[in-house]
């Protein structure tokens, strides 16, 4: 398959080196250009492009990006590339951590609906709700026990098995996580997200989101926990599991 990851930072770039190394051809550009990309390029076994190349001819593409600057891109991004291609938002909304606030998210858009009319395109969301280290370190051969297991939302059934197979190529179980409109079950602070849960506690935790819930948590007690644990700028190695521990807490599912 021909694919196109726009941002080559920690998520970004694991799933090109992974996508690249099961065969896939991969191009890769963040938003300064190819040269910026070129040396990662070479070392990952992948193509350095600008954004226009990585999505010319491309028949999926991952959005690896600060969850605002989607809002960036160019507007006729997607004009070459392949009819129907799959777009794969990996993005998550920190207002007041990372991101600017965004009113249309903070009055009740689900974040990938927000990112689906920014580019005028239908997209799926997926891999937003695993940690780097976990996607990184943590993925298993298909079949193996305690495989850990990633939601992917979407309106387009085709589409969401091309992502479904690509999650599994990546080490993780394909869950089905709806709807796009119900990404937000998927979102940070909701029961499913962050939690390195396997398939049937992932779909307990969706089934378990409460609409506006995860909000308050985000902005409160994770924040606050987050903050705490990354005071001294450890590795994420040092301290996923207490992460793992923190975002299970904010959100117990029965044992």
């Amino acid at each position: 398959m021909r694919i196109g990851v726009i941002g080559t930072g920690e998520m970004g770039g694991t799933l090109a080196r992974r996508w690249s190394a099961n065969g896939h051809r991969v191009r890769v550009a963040n938003s300064r250009g190819a040269e910026a990309v070129k040396a990662f390029a070479d070392e990952a076994g992948v193509e350095a492009a600008d954004v226009y190349g990585a999505v010319d001819g491309a028949e999926m593409v991952a959005l690896c990006i600060p969850f605002p600057a989607v809002a960036t891109l160019p507007g006729d991004l997607f004009e070459r590339a392949t009819q129907g291609v799959v777009i794969v938002d990996t993005g998550n909304y920190y207002p007041d951590v990372r991101d600017p606030r965004i009113a249309e998210i903070d009055a009740g858009m689900t974040e990938s609906v927000w990112v689906s009319r920014q580019l005028g395109r239908p997209i799926l969301k997926a891999f937003n709700s695993i940690l780097f280290h976990s996607l990184s370190q943590l993925g298993k051969a298909k079949g193996v026990p305690d495989r850990l297991a990633v939601p992917v939302a979407g309106d387009d059934a085709a589409a969401k098995r091309i992502a479904m197979e690509l999650v599994n190529e990546s080490g993780f179980d394909p869950v089905d996580g709806g709807s796009l409109e119900e990404s937000w079950r998927q979102q940070p602070s909701t029961p499913a997200y962050c939690c390195d849960y396997g398939v049937s506690k992932t779909q307990e935790g969706i089934r378990a989101a409460v609409k506006g819930k995860a909000e308050q948590l985000r902005d409160h007690a994770w924040r606050e926990g987050y903050g705490r644990l990354y005071a001294h700028k450890p590795t994420h190695a040092d301290v996923h599991a207490d992460v793992i521990a923190m975002n299970r807490s904010l959100n117990p599912l029965p044992h």
